[in-house]
């Protein structure tokens, strides 16, 4: 009997450990990979801020002297809103809840943030980048930080990802994305404020793997694009977890850093949507706009990369330049969105040129004047605006000439071609001629159309007097060799 006593006595209280132990799980916060030390919360707009916790539990949020509270939902999440601050710090940022839980985040800075995406041209490292060991040795930036989130495939939005943030320095600064490093760098020199880096890229995936699948199917012409996945997953294989399915990698990389506060976007990616390019023309604003409804900041400033010049292999050469078209059009037609042209700076033998350097300038300059208002930065090069026929002549228009036109090599014009009524282009003989261009051949009597570096190997020289370099463009409207492509 005594021993029947004791092992009940035993058996009580290792249940009442168990119970102690499991109440105490379920009271514990728990945060999302994006809120961590060094973190960087984006100034001047409210700050949400999230996280698990037993249902029902209240958790009070402090930090730069206030503090908000909000009670976990029957899913056990919890969110606040933090009222906007100014830039500084370094900040504690103490989260605790009603069972006495608290959990400390050291070293916060609140300045700007931006998100960092695309493909292998956006993930490519400081360390593989031009003069790199130079670069690392320089990068002393503590008020620079980037959040790296893990490559991740999901099939459904996940609440989480993996990754931590970082502070800039030369024992971390090899690992950084190079595109987004040198963006960031230029920006923490002018704007002299902290600057947050959140890198999610994902070498050779589509746009479309990118978008949410709600986004996707809101766009009827993409439905065979959708449809041709569906029917790869149902006959089963890796289809179902490849990084080129639609939504895979918004579910896995995008879906779980929303709603961390941002400033904006940029974006390094198209490579490998060259063979549908004309299809690129509904899915790359249709992604910028999903991720734009997602944050719920508005319209909020997205910059990205054209193209640089490179042979595709055995695709024909204008399919790149259908690429640059979409991207163009993007530009035009959607608001708050800006571009870097680097026809200057690729490299036609390798999809991965190395002067990061100067994209990050690029796409910096878009931002200081068109996000921060610096209105003595020229922040674009010549962009086609319009176009006459003058007997067997065309004179091209431009918007940002900002100072008269120019070629980077002193050079007449080069890579312009145009066409009659039987839609055969021909080499042309180009000048400047104030701040418009005007282009013929004496091939072509009765002109109808010009075309400017209308192919994926082309290098043009035309520039403003800033330096910056003309977009590739046509000014027909023939259909285009991806159409239909899906």
């Amino acid at each position: 009997m005594r021993n029947f006593t004791r092992f009940t006595t035993v058996c009580f209280v290792l249940a009442f450990l168990l119970a102690m132990a499991a109440s105490t799980t379920l009271a514990e916060i728990k945060l999302p990979a994006i809120v961590g030390d060094h973190m960087v919360l984006q100034r001047n707009r409210p700050v949400p801020l999230w996280g698990w916790d037993k249902p029902g539990d209240e958790v009070t949020v402090a930090i730069a002297g206030q503090t908000a509270k909000a009670k976990a939902n029957d899913k056990g999440r919890w969110q606040v809103e933090l009222a906007p601050m100014e830039a500084g710090g370094p900040f504690e940022l103490v989260i605790s809840n009603s069972a006495g839980d608290k959990k400390t985040i050291k070293d916060v800075l609140v300045g700007e943030v931006w998100v960092c995406s695309g493909q292998s041209n956006m993930a490519m490292t400081v360390g593989r980048c031009n003069n790199a060991n130079e670069e690392i040795k320089n990068a002393n930036h503590p008020k620079l930080r980037m959040f790296m989130v893990q490559r991740e495939v999901a099939f459904a939005p996940k609440d989480n990802c993996t990754g931590d943030w970082t502070v800039c320095s030369p024992d971390t600064v090899g690992g950084y994305t190079a595109a987004g490093y040198f963006f960031g760098r230029d920006l923490l020199k002018d704007l002299k404020v902290p600057i947050g880096l959140i890198n999610t890229s994902w070498g050779g995936t589509p746009s479309e793997a990118w978008t949410s699948r709600k986004a996707l199917e809101s766009k009827p012409s993409l439905k065979p694009l959708l449809d041709r996945w569906d029917k790869m997953a149902k006959a089963g294989g890796k289809a179902k977890n490849n990084p080129h399915r639609p939504a895979n990698l918004f579910n896995g990389m995008i879906a779980p850093i929303v709603p961390y506060g941002i400033q904006g976007a940029i974006w390094y990616q198209g490579e490998s949507n060259v063979s549908r390019a004309y299809q690129y023309r509904t899915i790359f604003p249709t992604m910028i706009e999903n991720w734009r409804q997602i944050w719920g900041q508005g319209e909020f400033p997205f910059g990205f990369v054209q193209l640089a010049p490179f042979r595709y292999g055995k695709a024909d050469p204008a399919c790149c330049a259908e690429l640059w078209e979409a991207q163009l059009l993007t530009l035009k037609n959607y608001p708050n969105i800006g571009m870097a042209v680097i026809t200057d700076i690729g490299n036609i033998k390798d999809i991965h040129p190395k002067n990061k350097q100067d994209v990050g300038a690029r796409l910096a300059l878009w931002a200081k004047a068109k996000v921060y208002g610096k209105r003595d930065v020229v922040y674009s090069g010549p962009i086609y605006e319009s176009m006459t026929i003058e007997g067997n002549k065309i004179r091209l228009r431009f918007d940002h000439v900002d100072g008269g036109l120019s070629t980077r090599d002193g050079k007449a014009p080069s890579h312009f071609t145009i066409a009659g009524d039987d839609k055969k282009f021909h080499p042309a003989e180009a000048k400047i001629d104030g701040d418009t261009i005007v282009v013929q051949s004496p091939a072509v009597a009765k002109p109808v159309a010009a075309r400017f570096a209308w192919r994926d190997d082309a290098e043009p020289n035309l520039t403003n007097k800033s330096g910056l370099p003309a977009s590739p463009f046509r000014t027909d409207k023939w259909k285009g060799l991806t159409v239909g492509m899906d």
